[in-house]
């Protein structure tokens, strides 16, 4: 299979350093000539195709990753086929303002932890080239809709928000004399652990915070302070905003 990479900014770039990592032949990728292109190019050994129009008209399945205002526009007046696959990676975007007809229309939501296999990616409809593609920077997760998409989209917001509170806390930690760099690891791996007992357990959510949040304990005295400072409230009105902003 030939993957058309439409649009090679910081997003593609993770896209494809994960896909090499996974084993993907240089030959197998292919290159529009625009954003990072040549950077990439010469890095894996790749090819820059001439045009978009070249890109189309070799590529089997074509990841598009170009700006969300720019999407509609790269893909319109192409020589679209019906055994392509188009993938768009783009936020905000709805499959209907993409006019790629006859391909097969995807819409992905990946994270830049696709560079190391994990990302975690939602996508809609289950198509199974795309599902291949996906699989190969970490979980695919199908969802049943668009709109059900778009919910789990914030899920991309959220991943820029923990990032956040890791290195807000490791600072924390090495204000107060400690290594940074172990604090980072420390912060960094405790997140970890936390999403992988919650993501590989069947216990309902909220027995497992009862377990863990003792009474007269330092979790619970933790989610005391954040709770008279606004959270979960806070937290919410930011979901809330990032879905008005992916829907209109």
């Amino acid at each position: 299979m030939i993957v058309g990479i439409l649009g090679v900014g910081h997003l593609a770039a993770s896209l494809l350093a994960g896909l090499k990592r996974a084993g993907l032949p240089s030959k197998s990728i292919l290159l529009s000539p625009r954003g990072r292109s040549g950077e990439l190019a010469a890095l894996y050994d790749l090819e820059i195709c001439a045009d978009v129009r070249d890109l189309v008209h070799r590529s089997d399945l074509v990841l598009l990753a170009v700006r969300p205002q720019d999407a509609p526009a790269a893909v319109d007046g192409l020589a679209w086929r019906p055994e392509q696959v188009l993938i768009s990676v783009c936020a905000g975007v709805r499959l209907s303002s993409l006019p790629a007809g006859p391909a097969r229309l995807v819409r992905a939501m990946p994270l830049t932890a696709a560079e190391i296999n994990a990302s975690p990616t939602v996508f809609f409809p289950d198509i199974p080239e795309a599902r291949w593609l996906i699989e190969q920077v970490g979980p695919a997760i199908a969802l049943r809709s668009e709109r059900e998409f778009e919910i789990a989209t914030v899920n991309a917001a959220i991943y820029g928000w923990a990032q956040t509170l890791v290195k807000q806390s490791a600072e924390w930690c090495a204000a107060h004399g400690t290594d940074p760099q172990t604090m980072r690891q420390l912060v960094a791996q405790t997140f970890v652990g936390a999403g992988r007992l919650i993501a590989e357990k069947d216990q309902p959510m909220e027995d497992m915070l009862a377990e863990l949040v003792t009474p007269g304990g330092i979790t619970e005295l933790g989610l005391k302070v954040l709770g008279e400072r606004g959270q979960p409230d806070a937290w919410r009105d930011a979901c809330d905003a990032v879905l008005a902003r992916l829907t209109g």
